[in-house]
């Protein structure tokens, strides 16, 4: 009866592992978009903020101004027919560089708010900041120093 019992733990252990090598992936997110009103405002911002020149395409009746990627994780800002913003839903954590501060400190400035300052959450985890943008979305900085 022991070796019974052991066999079943040892196919279940197997299958378990085996649905783990079939189901991770190294990113769960491969394209974020940021929803505006003001689809120039909303690319003056981030483009302040970060000092970076974001390019806009427009197509049917919607605007996409695209986040310069070289590799990672790409995403847009985007106006059209359903693109609301909005500070409750899903949180995007955009990439604070080495210091979330050096991104943070322009928010205000740029026509944004500032709605928790730069937070530790631990030594492997590093830091988090939370801000609205010019067009109302909810979003969170986060860096590792």
């Amino acid at each position: 009866m022991g070796s019974t019992v052991n066999l079943k733990s040892k196919i279940k252990e197997a299958k378990l592992q085996q649905l783990k090598e079939q189901s991770v992936f190294k990113n769960y997110v491969t394209w974020f978009e940021i929803p505006a009103y003001n689809h120039y405002r909303s690319v003056a911002f981030f483009n302040y903020i970060y000092g970076i020149e974001i390019t806009t395409v427009e197509l049917n009746g919607f605007a996409m101004g695209f986040f310069p990627a070289e590799n990672g994780i790409g995403g847009a800002i985007v106006t059209g027919h359903g693109c609301v913003p909005s500070e409750v839903g899903p949180l995007i954590y955009l990439n604070g560089g080495d210091d979330l501060n050096n991104v943070l400190s322009k928010v205000n400035e740029g026509g944004g708010r500032v709605v928790m300052e730069k937070t530790f959450l631990s030594e492997t985890t590093g830091y988090f900041a939370l801000f609205i943008d010019s067009e109302g979305n909810r979003l969170a900085l986060h860096s590792k120093h």
